[in-house]
């Protein structure tokens, strides 16, 4: 397909859901309405994902994998010529596998809700929701496609209204204070990015991302750097989230509805990653470059803090929430992406993406699967989970405690499975980082990154030996639970199938990404 082709795709791909969010708004047509007007408006969301998805797929497919260091698809317009802000987008195969799986869960996540739609006190019609995913999803995926800065924090932001918006009115327990949590810290965060995009934007004399990054930070000083990689980092790891500042995730995660938590882990996590390869990286590589041993000592602090606050979830007697220690076993994983960040060598920035796709499908399939175990027993207490099941899940739904034994599994990092690729090539490259790095501190970081996949199996296969097996035997016999739906089957397939596929062939994602990290890397 040629690269005018791809451009028209492209720009359906960020025009649909815009136009989708502001149709589920409307009355639907009279032949549309099914059996009521809820279902059509959900079925409305179903359609537009899934075209998006297709069209992510076209994309995809034509995309031209003999060279993914090029940036494609691209259009380059003048939008606001007084600040010299340009309508400039395109994908390369560093953003290709994210708006792929961006797509790809913003339809599962309609699909889900579409057979089991959100519940609300304060939103009864099903409409604001829909309209609320597919704004979400045209942030997602415009974060990820857009080459101006001044755009990409626009993209950036139009996903925290709607996220707030999930959390505070589908969520539950302390929904709006939690969301209320999420706001104020994303917010502050993007004060200071912004700051720092608009010092790189004004000293170099453009907003334009790609030639920033040909320009590899000649155009600014020393000290211009420092700043900007210290304000845009600060920004980018409150949404990573990164170790001290992650606090707003665990009551987010534990309070969103469950399409919320999969989106909210499964994309929204990756914005600031991917800000972090996309724009500090290449365009203040000086500056990267003093900050990296601190981003590398924060991120394996991260690793080992997240694994021993799940450890303390997962203990008998302590009332840990499933939920939450899911969202805690974020912070962990998220470590090893920014470890090997900080690491600035094309292994470990190779091993950071990897682990951005494989933490995105895994946790999106935990969190779909922990909202069903809520849904059935009406709790995610581990203590009521494990404590009154008896027989647990393999007894009382086997299927559903099979998936449940795979996400964890394939979560510790179990090779053959995505997990397991993209946090030992972080490690990897943070054994032999970038040159100029002090390698006695990141071997360091590798053994305490290394100490902290031992925890992460412990806490994991402990929750998989409490909910799956149950804490004790009750001596009689459990009644059957509901066992996976056949719609549950189809939104979780996928996750499970690209889990394994991903494990089994890290060709897919590396052959995408290797080449353009290392474009990225050419000057370091």
């Amino acid at each position: 397909m040629n690269d005018t082709a791809l451009q028209y795709v492209l720009a359906a791909i960020l025009v649909l859901p815009l136009l989708g969010a502001a149709g589920a708004l409307l009355p639907p047509p009279p032949g549309l309405r099914g059996r009521g007007p809820d279902q059509a408006v959900l079925r409305h969301g179903v359609t537009v994902t899934g075209a998006v998805l297709v069209l992510t797929i076209v994309l995809a497919a034509g995309f031209d994998h003999d060279h993914p260091a090029t940036m494609q698809a691209t259009t380059d317009l003048d939008w606001i010529p007084a600040l010299r802000i340009h309508l400039h987008l395109g994908v390369d195969g560093i953003s290709l596998p994210l708006l792929v799986l961006s797509a790809l869960l913003t339809f599962l996540c309609a699909l889900y809700s579409f057979f089991r739609p959100p519940r609300s006190d304060t939103a009864p019609s099903p409409k604001a929701f829909v309209a609320l995913l597919l704004l979400l999803e045209s942030g997602t995926l415009a974060t990820f496609a857009v080459l101006d800065l001044m755009l990409f924090f626009l993209a950036f932001e139009t996903v925290l209204i709607p996220m707030y918006f999930l959390i505070a009115r589908w969520g539950g327990g302390d929904r709006e204070r939690s969301a209320l949590r999420f706001i104020v810290y994303t917010l502050l965060g993007s004060v200071v990015m912004l700051l720092g995009l608009l010092l790189i934007g004004v000293k170099a004399g453009t907003f334009d991302m790609v030639a920033l990054t040909t320009d590899n930070g000649s155009s600014l000083g020393h000290s211009t750097q420092l700043i900007a990689v210290l304000a845009i980092g600060l920004g980018l790891a409150v949404k990573a989230p990164m170790w001290p500042l992650h606090s707003w995730l665990p009551d987010a995660h534990t309070a969103a509805p469950t399409v919320g938590s999969v989106l909210l882990a499964g994309v929204l996590l990756k914005m600031g990653t991917y800000g972090l390869v996309r724009i500090a990286l290449p365009m203040a590589p000086d500056g990267m470059r003093t900050f990296a041993p601190y981003l590398g000592a924060l991120a394996v602090v991260g690793i080992v803090y997240g694994s021993l606050a799940c450890l303390a979830l997962a203990r008998q007697g302590n009332g840990g929430d499933l939920k939450r220690l899911i969202a805690y076993s974020s912070v962990g994983h998220m470590g090893f992406v920014l470890l090997g960040i900080a690491s600035m060598s094309p292994t470990g920035v190779n091993g950071a993406l990897f682990a951005n796709i494989a933490h995105g499908l895994i946790t999106g399939l935990l969190f779909f699967l922990v909202g069903a175990v809520k849904d059935r027993y009406g709790s995610s207490d581990l203590d009521q989970l494990a404590g009154r099941s008896g027989a647990a899940l393999y007894g009382r739904a086997p299927r559903l405690g099979g998936l449940l034994a795979f996400g964890a599994v394939a979560s510790l990092g179990l090779p053959g499975l995505a997990g397991f690729w993209g946090e030992m090539l972080a490690m990897f490259g943070a054994f032999k980082p970038a040159a100029g790095l002090s390698r006695p501190a990141f071997l360091t970081f590798t053994a305490v990154a290394a100490f902290g996949t031992l925890l992460t199996a412990g806490y994991l296969l402990t929750v998989v030996r409490r909910v799956c097996m149950g804490d004790r035997e009750t001596g009689r016999a459990q009644p059957a639970l509901a066992d996976v739906h056949g719609y549950e089957f189809a939104a979780w397939t996928p996750l499970a199938a690209l889990t394994v596929l991903a494990g089994l062939w890290p060709a897919v994602l590396l052959g995408l990404t290797d080449p353009a990290v290392r474009s990225l890397l050419g000057g370091n």
